[in-house]
């Protein structure tokens, strides 16, 4: 049976790779972002099966309008919109600055993913999946991003409790240095680059599709049993037991 899934932040980087990994199973993908023009070009070099919807996801009615339109029942939700939006904020002077790079991390890592759940929580199909893309700074640190993360991450577990009963499982994926994304705007230093590596008992960046196989796997068959929880995708720079 052809699955549709909904990507959020589908145009480039891991929501990319995760709406190629889809497509290649024959699922129907609908990829969303602000920008028509990088989410029609991921469209088209993804193929035919794969469907732009240009939304806002800090918007509610841009998520609402978008959202209803879609038809019939979904079965997979990735949340990966988001990222550390400080690289595009620039630096204001007191409270004001604080509550505006505060609010825009919290709104776009965090609301964003609460809004779009909850607009599409009733196309869910019984025995689905909800996946967020987390990150290893929610247990690093990183300020207002990482703050934003964990918060996702706390959602999650009562988001978990909710859809349970409708036997849909709910998990993050957090990913340590991830190469090939925008998520740096190009203003990693090679040698910050090198100590993210250095720190991984793998010794190498991930790559999208690293989270994206992740992410495919907790909507298989095979992970029907697991909810509420966090994934570290990191290449043991943040081990846990």
């Amino acid at each position: 049976m052809t699955r549709t899934i909904l990507v959020t932040g589908g145009g480039t980087g891991i929501g990319r790779a995760v709406a190629a990994r889809f497509a290649a199973s024959d699922a129907v993908v609908h990829i969303t972002g602000r920008r028509k023009d990088v989410l029609v070009s991921a469209a088209a070099d993804l193929g035919s099966s794969v469907r732009p919807l240009v939304c806002d996801g800090t918007d509610p009615e841009q998520v609402t309008a978008a959202l209803d339109s879609l038809d019939g029942p979904i079965d997979v939700l990735v949340n990966n919109a988001g990222g550390n939006t400080d690289f595009d904020l620039p630096e204001q002077d007191g409270l004001a600055g604080v509550l505006a790079h505060w609010r825009a991390n919290l709104d776009a890592n965090l609301i964003s993913a609460v809004l779009t759940t909850t607009a599409v929580q009733d196309k869910l199909v019984e025995g689905g999946s909800v996946i967020h893309i987390g990150s290893i700074a929610a247990d690093q640190g990183a300020g207002s991003y990482g703050a934003a993360k964990a918060g996702l991450a706390s959602w999650n577990v009562d988001l978990a409790k909710q859809l349970g009963a409708r036997k849909i499982t709910a998990n993050v994926v957090s990913p340590g240095y991830i190469r090939e994304t925008e998520f740096f705007r190009d203003k990693l230093p090679a040698e910050r680059a090198e100590q993210l590596i250095g720190a991984t008992s793998t010794g190498r960046a991930g790559i999208p599709a690293d989270i994206a196989e992740t992410v495919y796997f907790l909507a298989s068959a095979g992970a029907r049993h697991i909810t509420g929880q966090t994934f570290g995708v990191n290449g043991g720079a943040h081990p846990t037991r």
